[in-house]
C-alpha cells in the first residue's frame, strides 16, 4: 500500500480483531492498539454495544455473517491496507512491553521474518495463570499478509506463514472468561466440537477413556505443569480440564451409541481436538 497516509507517529500496521457481543473487553483490547496505524473491526452480528465501542476507538468497521474463526480471521487481514498485520482476539490486550517491541521492530524498516509470534498470558479467577500449560501459549499475531494464512477447524485456528518464525518477549493479555459459570459454559460447548471431530475421523471411546483420561489430566496439570503454583485458580484449571476431557470422552461415546452418522466437514477440521479448552 501507499504510505503516503501513514501517522508518522504510529507503526505501519494493521490490527485487525474480529467480534461477536464482545463489549465486555473490547474497549480495552482496543485501546491497546493505539500504537497501530489502522484498526480494522470485523463484526459478526453484534447486538450488545461492540460497535459502539469499536466507532468510539476510531475502528474501520465491516460485517460479515459467521463461517468460522479461519473464514473470519483471513476475511479480516483481507480488509486491512496495510501487508503487516498483527491479529488480535477481542478478549486480549498488548501489553505497553509489546507495543514497544513492535515499534522498535519496525523502526528501521519492515521486520526481516514473515511472523513472529508472542506468548499469551491468560487472567483466571483474579490472577495471572504462568503454569498448568496455560503459559507461555506462543501464537503468531504479527505476520506479513502477503506471505500468511489463517488455517484449523472448528476452534483451534492459527497462522500459518511462508518464511520465517522470528519470536517476541512482550506478553500478550488474556482475559477468555468473565466468571466460572462463563468458563464451564465454553467447556460444554468445546467438548462437544471436539468429540464430533473425532467421531468424524472414526475414533471410538470406552469405559477405559472414561475412567482413566479425566484423572490423568488433572495429575499432569497440578503435577508437571506446575499448576499447583498458581494457587487456587491452577486447581480449577486443573479441575476444569479434567472435567472437559471427561466430557469429549463422554460425547464421543454417546455419539456412538446413537449411531450418529460420521460428519465430512468435522472430518476435515485439521485442529487438534486432544487440545481443546474452553
Amino acid at each position: 500500500m501507499s504510505d503516503s497516509k501513514v501517522d508518522p507517529t504510529k507503526v505501519p500496521i494493521s490490527a485487525a480483531v474480529i467480534t461477536l457481543d464482545a463489549a465486555r473487553t473490547l474497549e480495552a483490547a482496543l485501546a491497546s492498539l493505539d500504537f497501530c496505524d489502522e484498526i480494522v473491526v470485523l463484526d459478526s452480528g453484534s447486538t450488545d454495544a461492540t460497535l459502539g465501542v469499536a466507532r468510539a476507538a476510531g475502528a474501520r468497521i465491516a460485517t460479515r455473517d459467521w463461517t468460522g474463526f479461519r473464514d473470519q480471521k483471513n476475511a479480516a487481514t483481507a480488509l486491512c491496507r496495510h501487508d503487516w498485520v498483527l491479529s488480535l482476539d477481542a478478549d486480549e490486550e498488548v501489553t505497553p512491553e509489546l507495543a514497544l517491541e513492535i515499534r522498535a521492530l519496525f523502526s528501521a524498516g519492515p521486520p526481516p521474518a514473515a511472523g513472529y509470534s508472542v506468548p499469551r498470558l491468560t487472567h483466571y479467577l483474579g490472577r495471572p495463570i504462568r503454569h498448568a500449560g496455560w503459559y507461555p501459549d506462543r501464537a503468531i499475531r504479527l505476520y506479513d499478509r502477503r506471505r500468511a494464512e489463517w488455517v484449523g477447524g472448528q476452534v483451534h485456528e492459527r497462522v500459518v506463514v511462508d518464511g520465517p518464525v522470528a519470536r517476541l518477549a512482550g506478553d500478550l493479555l488474556h482475559h477468555p472468561y468473565a466468571t466460572l459459570a462463563h468458563h464451564i459454559g465454553k467447556l460444554n460447548r468445546y467438548s462437544t466440537l471436539a468429540a464430533e471431530t473425532l467421531h468424524a475421523r472414526g475414533r471410538s471411546a470406552g469405559w477405559t477413556d472414561l475412567a482413566f483420561r479425566p484423572p490423568f489430566a488433572f495429575l499432569k496439570k497440578l503435577v508437571p505443569q506446575r499448576g499447583l503454583l498458581d494457587g487456587v485458580p491452577g486447581l480449577v484449571v486443573a479441575l476444569s480440564t479434567a472435567t472437559s476431557v471427561f466430557l469429549k470422552y463422554a460425547k464421543l461415546w454417546d455419539l456412538e451409541r446413537r449411531g450418529v452418522p460420521r460428519d465430512p466437514t468435522a472430518a476435515a477440521d485439521r485442529s487438534d481436538p486432544d487440545t481443546l479448552r474452553g
